[in-house]
């Protein structure tokens, strides 16, 4: 009897101290945040390199593992050296990962440069035309309001003198400037009084390609990481809790790779859908809008509408009515994205309410920013679920019920009998 409450005792001592230094840790915390997150991003920077082959490494792990199974099986009635053929379908395995992910980089930019290069020319030498346009709709619109009309023409005229000297005298400038350097620099191959922002390029260049060979050795090497992994949690944790440590990773695994990846490919078939409607109306920038539509599409909810803006501002200054048509178009975009196709191709991989998918939106983005939007509802679904287990599992020693339902209209819980006693006003 001693015994137990002398362990009982302990067991409260350990849990009081653990909660004071948590509580202790995040004052310092909020105290020093700027300080901390100074430190956290020279980390961060530092290891670049390898947060880059890792994402690389989890985004193509799909691909690597179906090479690796086909060569496998191929090869597996052949020859019955299982050490050499693992060897072989990890290195097809390997060579196909790398061949996908070059063609897709090699892709992206043989379409976006060309294309981003051409527009941005073109809207330098258009631009006078298109704000006269711009102006003489405007004028059309208000034309029965010749107070408000003339007011508006003036503002106008003051915005598109702004904008047309910025344009002329800042960004034309400085593209010819670019652009020659990359010539010379590309014959020459001699670079010369390099800027900070091309030494910035140049080291964001070496950063992927470290990366690359990162993700080569993990794509190589996971299997051994995740025993390696696994056995930490089984030295470090009770069997019945290191179960649960492995599959709750499981589960993490399974939110994140099914959204991430599927997400990728619902804004694939987002951009070609938008280039194929783009085209067909027969839109300015039809490649650089639906590229621009189909990366923003990658942050939930608010992707299309964060990509329509850019998008629209470039058909505005073409032409009002097609910007006013396109912005229609986005808008049906948008709903045949989140009604129908991307539930089809992600299904319920998160198991979160609508609210909550704004929620995490909103709250990692601020955060974190463009990259917080991305993994933010992945991120919060793993945390709900968690919340959800922590809370059912406190609810189940009380005897309660974890059934959500059993608490609506709720008045009090009896305790001697455990029943619901429910307001009939409320139910």
């Amino acid at each position: 009897m001693k015994n137990i409450r002398f362990r009982t005792y302990i067991y409260w001592g350990v849990t009081a101290i653990s909660v004071i230094g948590l509580s202790v840790a995040f004052v310092f915390l909020m105290i020093h945040m700027n300080s901390v997150k100074g430190w956290l991003g020279i980390l961060i920077n530092i290891l670049k390199p390898i947060i880059y082959g890792a994402v690389l490494a989890y985004l193509l792990n799909p691909i690597y593992n179906k090479a690796v199974a086909a060569v496998e099986r191929t090869y597996a009635k052949k020859r019955k050296d299982v050490a050499k053929i693992r060897t072989t379908a990890k290195m097809c395995g390997t060579i196909v990962s790398l061949v996908v992910l070059f063609l897709i980089v090699a892709g992206l930019l043989s379409m976006l440069v060309p294309q981003l290069v051409t527009s941005i020319k073109g809207i330098i030498d258009t631009l006078p035309a298109m704000l006269e346009n711009l102006e003489l709709w405007i004028a059309d619109v208000l034309k029965t309001d010749s107070d408000n009309a003339e007011l508006t023409i003036q503002i106008y005229n003051q915005l598109s003198m702004y904008v047309e000297d910025w344009v002329n005298n800042k960004v034309a400038p400085n593209l010819d400037k670019i652009i020659s350097n990359v010539s010379s620099g590309l014959w020459s191959g001699i670079v010369v009084n390099i800027s900070t922002k091309l030494w910035s390029v140049i080291i964001s260049l070496k950063n992927l390609l470290i990366g690359v060979i990162v993700m080569v050795y993990l794509l190589n090497i996971k299997e051994t990481f995740a025993a390696q992994g696994k056995k930490v949690i089984y030295g470090l944790f009770p069997v019945k809790l290191a179960n649960k440590i492995i599959e709750e990773v499981r589960f993490i695994h399974q939110v994140f790779g099914g959204f991430i990846i599927g997400k990728l490919v619902d804004s694939l078939i987002i951009g070609i859908i938008c280039f194929v409607c783009v085209s067909a109306m027969n839109m300015p920038y039809a490649l650089l809008v639906s590229v621009i539509v189909g990366v923003t599409n990658i942050i939930p909810f608010f992707g299309p509408f964060i990509g329509a803006v850019p998008s629209a501002f470039l058909i505005l200054l073409v032409s009002p009515m097609k910007c006013l048509y396109f912005l229609i178009f986005i808008l049906l975009l948008q709903q045949f994205d989140g009604n129908i196709l991307g539930p089809k191709i992600l299904g319920n991989s998160t198991g979160l309410q609508s609210f909550w998918v704004l929620f995490s939106i909103l709250l990692f983005g601020g955060l974190f920013g463009f990259v917080g939007m991305i993994i933010g509802v992945p991120t919060f679904a793993v945390i709900y679920r968690l919340s959800k287990e922590g809370i059912e599992a406190s609810l189940h020693k009380k005897q309660l019920s974890g059934h959500t339902d059993d608490y609506r209209g709720l008045n009090y819980i009896d305790e001697e009998q455990k029943t619901y006693v429910k307001d009939q006003r409320e139910t």
